[in-house]
C-alpha cells in the first residue's frame, strides 16, 4: 500500500514510525520549517526530522491546496493519505485522490475531568472532524493526568491504532 503521511508535531511521530515499519511511505507532508529560540534559527518539524531519519521524501507546501502541490500528490499515486495533526485543511480534490481516502486521529479532557480519552481514525470530509469513523481506541485517564502526559499516551495509542486501521483498509 502506497501511503502519503501528513503530520507536523511530536504527536504524529509514533504513527509515522509504526507505519514506515510495515508499509511503503512514499512521502511525508509537513508544515514549513519555522524560526525558534533566541537566535531565530530555522528548525525542522518533528515529523520532518523523523522522515529524514527514515529516508522518506519530505514536502513542505505553504498551502497544501495549491494546484502545484496537488499535482505532486497525484504523481505520488497514494492508496491512502494518513493525516495526524497536520495543521491544514485538505481540499475536496485531495480528499478524493487516494483509493482508500484520507484517514485522520487533549487538554480539554483533563480540564473537564473526563474519565476516558482516546484516538479515532476517520475518513476525512471537507470540514474538520466531519467524516465517518473507521476505528477508535480508548484509555482511562489517571487522577493526576496532565495535558502533557495524556499527549504522550495518545501519541503512542494513535501510532498503534493507525496500523489496525490500515490493516482493515487493505
Amino acid at each position: 500500500m502506497r501511503i502519503v503521511f501528513m503530520g507536523t508535531p511530536d504527536f504524529s511521530v509514533p504513527a509515522l514510525e509504526n507505519i514506515a515499519k510495515k508499509y511503503e511511505v512514499v512521502a511525508v507532508v509537513t508544515q514549513q520549517d519555522r524560526p525558534k529560540g533566541r537566535g531565530h534559527k530555522m528548525q525542522y518539524t518533528p515529523v520532518k526530522e523523523k522522515a529524514i531519519e527514515l529516508e522518506i521524501p519530505v514536502y513542505q507546501p505553504k498551502r497544501v491546496k495549491d494546484h502545484e502541490f496537488v499535482d505532486i500528490l497525484k504523481t505520488l499515486k497514494p492508496d491512502v493519505i494518513v493525516v495526524i495533526a497536520f495543521g491544514q485543511i485538505l481540499s475536496k480534490e485531495i480528499l478524493e485522490l487516494p483509493k482508500y481516502g484520507c484517514a485522520a486521529p487533549i487538554q480539554w479532557a483533563v480540564i473537564n475531568g473526563d474519565k476516558k480519552s482516546g484516538v479515532t481514525t476517520m475518513y476525512m470530509a471537507e470540514g474538520l472532524d466531519t467524516g465517518d469513523i473507521i476505528d477508535t481506541s480508548e484509555i482511562v485517564l489517571d487522577e493526576k493526568e496532565t495535558g502533557g502526559s495524556l499527549f504522550d499516551k495518545l501519541a503512542d495509542l494513535g501510532g498503534k491504532l493507525i496500523l489496525n486501521t490500515l490493516d482493515k483498509l487493505e
